[in-house]
């Protein structure tokens, strides 16, 4: 089905939901199309839909085959979409995330500079240059899918995954960079630490962000890395820019 925003797949799964597919490449303006999505399903109220699942290319709906009909949820949707219109000067908010890059807080800046051929410096450098859009959380509460990085640092996955990684460990995956907001399993190469709660199930916002923010790391030393985990650990920046 094609709209003023271009070609959407509708894909049955199941009796019961749909995935909307807007497209199979990650950009920006295809993740702001399934946002105004999300949003609007939420606040239009669609009765029989119980909720929405967006990842970075498509969004999968679950509804009540009783209470509306896949037929009518699709014109639903359509409708929404056509009424999409690309944004312009929007301010988006940007979430300072400190990180030590040093010692045993990057356990594999090593190995990252080997397969990268970068410096340790550079490697920095080039990971605090960029600000990340969050594309949509998930695996862990608080886990962002980050979009952006820079091709240079790209660096596989570890062979092995490790059994436990640390709260607030930095790390690259791939294509992708991210922090793990929990302590938990993991296999993504550990490029630093932030002494920030990106969760905390006792602040009043559990998890700050949310998709369509973005996140900007910037390099703090091991004493600086020890100040912010010692006084207040769940306060993040954030600042609202043009």
């Amino acid at each position: 089905m094609t709209n003023n925003t271009g070609k959407v797949r509708f894909l049955s799964c199941g009796d019961s939901a749909v995935t909307v597919e807007f497209s199979k490449e990650i950009n920006e303006e295809t993740n702001r199309k399934i946002r105004f999505l999300a949003s609007k399903i939420e606040s239009d109220g669609i009765k029989g839909v119980s909720e929405s699942v967006p990842t970075f290319c498509s969004m999968t709906i679950y509804f009540d085959p009783f209470v509306i009909s896949r037929k009518k949820l699709k014109k639903k949707i359509l409708k929404i979409i056509d009424s999409y219109k690309e944004s312009s000067g929007e301010k988006r908010r940007v979430f300072l995330i400190p990180v030590c890059y040093e010692g045993e807080y990057a356990p594999d800046m090593e190995d990252v500079s080997k397969l990268t051929g970068l410096s340790k410096e550079k490697i920095i450098k080039i990971h605090t240059s960029t600000d990340y859009l969050i594309y949509m959380l998930g695996f862990l509460p608080g886990f962002p899918y980050l979009g952006g990085m820079d091709k240079r640092i790209e660096a596989p996955r570890l062979d092995t995954p490790r059994t436990v990684i640390p709260a607030g460990a930095v790390g690259i995956g791939g294509k992708q960079t991210g922090i793990y907001p929990l302590a938990s399993p993991g296999g993504w190469r550990l490029i630093g630490r932030t002494p920030v709660k990106v969760y905390d199930p006792e602040r009043a916002e559990p998890i700050v962000y949310k998709a369509g923010d973005y996140i900007r790391f910037y390099s703090v030393s091991e004493s600086e890395f020890e100040k912010i985990a010692a006084s207040n650990p769940s306060e993040i920046e954030v600042r609202e820019e043009s």
